[in-house]
Formats: C-alpha cells, structure tokens, sequence
C-alpha cells in the first residue's frame, strides 16, 4: 500500500519493482541525503528522533546499502577476507566457522579465497584476490607446513592474522595448544595404569599432527617410559582402520592415543572386527571431540578444541592489527579433556 511523504506525494508502491536508494530512504524519512548517509555509516550526529525515522525508512523500503559506495566514502569495507584450505576435514572447517561466527556478531562480512593445498603460490594469489576486493584485513588459516614461505613474503601492508600457523611465523597467530592437548590425553592414559600410551599420527606435514605427537612424545619421556614407534596415518577413518589392525597384532597394546576423532573410529572398528574391548581390553583417547564423537561405541574420550574462541581471538587480533594497537605476537587457547566411555574401568 501506497504512503505520503513529508510532502505530501504518495510513495512506497514504486519501490516494489526497483532497488529502493538512498534518496528514496531520504524522501521517506523526509532528511537530507546526508543525514541518511550519517545514519547508515555513524560519521556523524543525528538527533534520536531523526535517526528513528530513518532507520523506519530503511526498513520499509528494505533498503541495502551499497557496499562499494560506502567503501569509497568511508574508506572501510566492513568486510574481512579469509584464505581457508578447501576441506572437509572437522579442524579447518570448524576454524572457518569460529571466524565466521565472530565477524557475524561484530557486524563483519567475510569474504573466503579457497585454497586446494596451501603452498606459496597459492595462498600468495589468494591474499590478492582479497585485497583486490578492498577487504580491510585477512585471516589465513594455515595448519599445513608449506604454508610457512608464503606467509613470509605477504606484502607488509596487509594487515594479516594466520590460524594454526607454526610459532615462527612472521605475523600474529592464534591457536588451539595442540601440545597441551596431547599432553592431557597421554597424562590421562598414564593415570589409569599403563606403562606407555601408543600413539596413531596425523600427516607429517600437517603443523597439528606434529605438535600432537610432539606432545606425546615429551609426556612418556618425562614419565622416563619406553617410546613405541608413531604409526602414522591420514586423518581418516580408513587409516585408522589400518593402524588398528597393526595395533591388534602386536598384542601388547594398552593405551593409544589417536590424532584425531575420525581415525579414532577407525582403530575402534578394528579393534571391535579383532575381538579386542574397548576399554575392557584397551583404552583409547581421540583428539577434536567431533559431534559424533559421544555417539561411538563406545563413546570416545578425546580432546576437545573451542573453534568459536579460536574465531573470536583471531577476529579481536586482526582488529587490533588494523586499529594499530600492540597484542601479543601468539595467542594460545587451552584444550579441554572430555572423558567418556573409551577410557572407563578396564
């Protein structure tokens, strides 16, 4: 239904079959186009009552700013650009995610450049992709080895927060402390009784699986316990299937600790196919605490990692980079042991 403005025209019908504008938001409201533009972007003071009637008009016409306009007057996109590894793997995707949920609640827009496999000239495209999008800063999630050069030669002007990356990287990093996570799930295996913990790997190149194992490997040598040899898969349920059935025929297994929740499943399947309990026979631990991990048989004891803490610390780090205020160089956020079933009375 059609309205009358302030003065007097009918308005409103028109604005059905067209993108409504600013000056159409301004007529509703009957402000000047600036006071519309000091609403929408807060450049300026606009009395309580005036800024009222403007944002009623932006919502009855359903007006969207136009982002490139606004970008030019305000020199701010409110948007941030994110390069992000193209997998489905529950770590990456869950990181994505975190970052997400953080610039949503800040009023942010993301923009993502996926990266098949993060090497220098991959990633190095991406973060000019990004900035050719006139996006304010960039966030690259970086928990693979080879993404190491190219955050060395990222232009110096972008202001840049990687996630995962390795603690000599040259820019400000968050991430989850993937030693102290391995350090709790190998402790809480060595408090039930066992004289070691074996351990199932992630890939070598992968920044988290080594420090997992890195921290699986100082806990048995400050317990001075004997160090079985890592046996090492891929991140998937598959390979843990197979380390599993290695596991079953040495014998002598106890304890292991799994790099991750999906390869968990795997060593589980295997054990269950070999008649092997879980836990009356053998204990074991998982990493991620995935969604489905309370629905294993039996219900897995794993690490679990705050992927919306992660976001909100990289988001509030990446602010502070563009505002120029001083924060640590590396920011690390505490795992959490959930234990469940996997680990109940042998």
């Amino acid at each position: 239904m059609a309205r009358t403005s302030q003065d007097g025209r009918r308005i409103g019908s028109a604005y059905s079959v067209r993108q409504a504008s600013l000056a159409d938001v301004a007529e509703v409201a009957g402000v000047s186009h600036m006071t519309v533009s000091r609403v929408i972007n807060g450049t300026g003071p606009v009395r309580p009552d005036t800024r009222a009637r403007v944002q009623a008009a932006i919502q009855e016409l359903d007006y969207r700013p136009n982002t490139a306009a606004r970008t030019l007057a305000t020199g701010k996109s409110e948007t941030l650009g994110v390069v992000a590894l193209d997998s489905t793997l529950y770590g990456p995707a869950s990181t994505l995610y975190g970052i997400e949920h953080a610039a949503r609640e800040a009023g942010y827009a993301i923009t993502i450049s996926s990266v098949s496999r993060p090497q220098l000239q991959s990633i190095s495209d991406a973060v000019e992709n990004l900035r050719r999008q006139a996006v304010e800063g960039i966030l690259v999630i970086a928990p693979h080895a080879s993404a190491g050069p190219a955050l060395e030669v990222v232009p110096r002007d972008v202001a840049l927060v990687a996630v995962g990356a390795a603690e000599s990287a040259p820019v400000p990093v968050v991430s989850v402390d993937q030693r102290d996570g391995a350090r709790r799930a190998t402790e809480h295996l060595l408090a039930l009784g066992h004289e070691t913990v074996w351990h199932v790997a992630g890939p070598s190149d992968w920044l988290e699986a080594r420090a997992r194992e890195r921290g699986w490997l100082e806990t048995l040598l400050a317990h001075d316990l004997v160090v079985p040899s890592v046996m090492r898969g891929d991140w998937s349920p598959r390979s843990g299937y197979e380390a599993g059935q290695a596991l079953v025929k040495m014998g002598n297994v106890t304890a292991v600790f799994v790099a991750n929740d999906q390869m968990a499943l795997g060593v589980l399947r295997a054990f269950a196919e070999a008649g092997v309990s879980v836990p009356g026979d053998v204990h074991v631990v998982g990493f991620d605490d995935v969604p489905e991990a309370a629905y294993f048989s039996p219900p897995l004891t794993t690490i679990r990692q705050d992927f919306i803490e992660v976001g909100r610390q990289a988001f509030e780090l990446l602010l502070a980079r563009l505002q120029e205020e001083h924060r640590g160089a590396r920011q690390l956020i505490t795992p959490e042991l959930i234990v469940r079933e996997s680990t109940g009375p042998r």
